[in-house]
């Protein structure tokens, strides 16, 4: 039986990820430590052309992880886990996250190709002592921010929960502050 009869067999010849049962196709996992049906899963179309491009990534595609991501199946764990990190300025990715299970060796294996996919990008967020902030951090402002267009001054000491990175600039990053939505400037922040 080839790797592809036999990951049509395991999904029921449906898309690992989403369920789509149009264009599929045969996907071998970066990074695995495996090889054949073990590094390989059945991907859609779809899924296939946002893994491949991050640039045509639609997040709300990507909901269909709510259920793939309980699969047992540590190649399809591995891509959940990877595109929810890729998502995860996006807010519902990061709660996914937090519930999610892995084997610390399909973790580790999940792990290899995000560092490899940051590499690519080249792009690092980092605060005013150099730590590197990423989508999802807590950081504290380390000086009063007049915020443009508003009233509000972001005081000293304020916590930013869950910052969201400006993805062509480094040196910006979003949160809320008294429930509005800012960009502030890495230098003022640092990360708790």
């Amino acid at each position: 039986m080839t790797i592809e009869e036999s990951l049509k067999e395991r999904s029921d010849s449906t898309c690992e990820l989403c369920s789509n049962k149009d264009n599929l196709h045969v996907f071998e996992v970066p990074d695995s430590p495996e090889e054949g049906l073990e590094s390989s899963i059945l991907i859609c179309e779809t899924c296939k052309e946002q893994i491949e491009d991050p640039e045509k990534t639609e997040a709300n595609h990507w909901r269909c992880l709510n259920d793939s991501m309980w699969s047992t199946i540590p190649a399809v764990q591995v891509m959940a886990w990877r595109m929810l990190n890729r998502l995860k300025s996006e807010g519902w990715p990061q709660d996914l996250l937090d519930m999610m299970y892995m084997e610390d060796g399909v973790k580790e294996w999940a792990k290899a190709g995000i560092q490899e996919e940051k590499a690519e990008n080249f792009i690092l967020h980092k605060d005013s002592n150099g730590a590197i902030i990423e989508a999802g951090d807590t950081v504290v402002l380390t000086k009063d921010l007049n915020v443009k267009g508003s009233s509000l001054t972001a005081k000293r000491g304020t916590a930013v929960r869950r910052v969201s990175l400006v993805h062509d600039n480094a040196e910006q990053i979003e949160g809320k502050v008294e429930g509005q939505q800012i960009v502030i400037l890495t230098k003022f922040v640092k990360k708790v």
